[in-house]
């Protein structure tokens, strides 16, 4: 069996963190590959540069992985694909339009890509959205085949910036190219990542109220894509199978990502996005199951697979892209430490130590000399016994001896306190008792001016359908409210015949 798992980490540190916020990188990278289970882990939104790049998560012992970073942003976008030492790939490529291709172990088959200019080629493959792997596998017959994996994060169509859906439909146009492409080649297909598309009413928890769901570019793409009938037979029209439909066609609230803001996830209001996509052929023949796993967290998107009925065949050396073969980690890159401590000493010859030591010698006799001539000698006169030995400093001198013998004690009625009267002692007490009352008055008084006139924050108000405490926001939109702070309900949202989801609750906070 070979299980594949597609997951968009939101930052490949986040699920880290979640997993084992106190544990090394490599401890906690390699329990989410072990929680994970699978044979081919790919990842999207990694967020992370080359530079950025560490070794304890990209060298992880069982594991050979492979990357594609967005040479635009930092912190943006990135794939990275995770293969099982059992897994491992043949060939791997950045990119689809093979312009990031290195000529070495890569993939190939790019069909005709004409109607791009090589500008929107390499705009399209510079921010890391795709990566592919292929893979030899073997069929329960026992034949040899080629599967090629195509991880990828299509990019999200922002309302306010058109250029961006341009943009978009121009990415899913050249992975359609070339998945076909690879298919013509006579490899299986599998697409898999985050589509950032939630193809039908089904798989989107507020479809109904989104206008022109059914219109949208992203839809009709995926229609054209894929089947429109199960994997049981049928006519088809796309040349791909959405493989969680072709198992659960009719699971409702199968989702895949949730708004963080409203904490949507919280009560399930969210869409499906992310997608194992088969070739027809090999989907019908191979495939077992096709899963989410929602339980999963640490990040606002879930991890989607599926499970095959074939055997990988793993190479026998990793493909050049392999993150374990860059200079950084490989041993071949220098470090900073080369360019600071020289790699290797100088002899010294053994007349140039006899000369510094003979230097040494002779300017330590002229400093002794110096020391000596400027030293102040005592008179003759007063040191009849001579110079001291050390010994003379550790023995009692008799001159001390008679010194001690001669003091006076002190007198002992000097040191006894006088006795002080029981009603002064008293009275002190009262007096005491009296100061540290009014000093406590001063201060509870002081501090309840101070809490009139910087009275803090206002309790929040709760709201009319749940009677619980709100959440504040701000207005960002622009136009005359914009800056200006509400009150709404904390719970996410959800439809309006849903009692436990957001009630209709609103307030403006009162200007400071």
């Amino acid at each position: 069996m070979l299980r594949v798992v597609s997951w968009n980490i939101n930052g490949i540190r986040s699920p880290l963190q979640a997993e084992e916020p106190n544990s090394c990188t490599t401890m906690a990278m390699a329990r989410v590959l072990d929680k994970l289970d699978a044979d081919i882990l790919c990842l999207q939104e990694t967020k992370v540069t080359r530079d950025a790049l560490t070794e304890p998560l990209a060298i992880i012992e069982g594991y050979n992985s492979y990357f594609s970073f967005s040479r635009n942003r930092s912190g943006y976008s990135g794939v990275a694909t995770f293969c099982k030492d059992g897994a491992t790939p043949v060939a791997a490529e950045e990119g689809l339009s093979g312009l990031l291709a290195s000529q070495n172990g890569d993939v190939g088959c790019y069909g005709n890509m004409d109607e791009f200019s090589q500008e929107e080629l390499r705009a399209l493959d510079n921010e890391g959205r795709a990566l592919l792997t292929q893979h030899k596998i073997r069929t329960w017959d026992g034949k040899e085949k080629i599967l090629t994996i195509i991880n990828v994060y299509c990019p999200h169509a922002d309302p306010g910036r058109p250029e961006r859906l341009t943009f978009k439909m121009r990415f899913y146009r050249l992975l359609q190219i070339r998945a076909e492409a690879l298919l013509a080649a006579g490899s299986h297909v599998v697409i898999l990542g985050d589509l950032n598309t939630a193809h039908r009413p089904i798989d989107h928890w507020d479809a109904v109220n989104l206008e022109c769901f059914e219109e949208d570019p992203g839809r009709k793409w995926m229609d054209g894509l894929l089947s429109k009938l199960d994997c049981q037979g049928g006519s088809h029209v796309g040349a791909f199978i959405d493989t969680y439909r072709c198992f659960h066609p009719k699971q409702e609230r199968a989702f895949t990502c949730w708004s963080t803001i409203t904490g949507a996830r919280r009560l399930n209001y969210g869409s499906r996005i992310d997608y194992v996509l088969g070739d027809r052929t090999l989907v019908i023949d191979t495939f077992q199951d096709s899963f989410l796993l929602p339980e999963v967290m640490g990040s606002d998107h879930c991890p989607v697979g599926a499970v095959l009925n074939v055997s990988s065949v793993p190479a026998k050396q990793c493909p050049p892209l392999c993150t374990r073969f860059l200079p950084e980690f490989s041993g071949t890159q220098l470090k900073i430490l080369h360019f600071l401590v020289h790699p290797k000493q100088e002899p010294v010859s053994k007349q140039s130590v006899l000369q510094l030591s003979n230097q040494t010698q002779g300017q330590r006799r002229q400093n002794k000399a110096h020391v000596r001539s400027i030293r102040p000698r005592p008179s003759r006169a007063g040191s009849s016994k001579g110079q001291k030995k050390l010994i003379n400093y550790f023995q009692p001198s008799s001159s001390r001896l008679q010194a001690s013998t001669n003091l006076e004690l002190p007198n002992l009625r000097a040191l006894v306190t006088p006795k002080i009267p029981e009603d002064k002692v008293m009275g002190k007490g009262v007096e005491g008792q009296a100061k540290d009352a009014e000093a406590k008055d001063e201060k509870e008084l002081r501090t309840s001016f101070w809490k009139s006139v910087l009275g803090g924050p206002l309790p929040m108000p709760v709201c009319g359908g749940h009677g619980e405490p709100c959440v504040m926001r701000t207005v960002k939109k622009a136009g005359p409210n914009e800056g200006r702070h509400f009150y709404m309900c904390s719970r996410p949202r959800g439809p309006s015949t849903d009692p436990s989801s957001r009630c209709n609750f609103f307030l403006w906070s009162r200007p400071s």
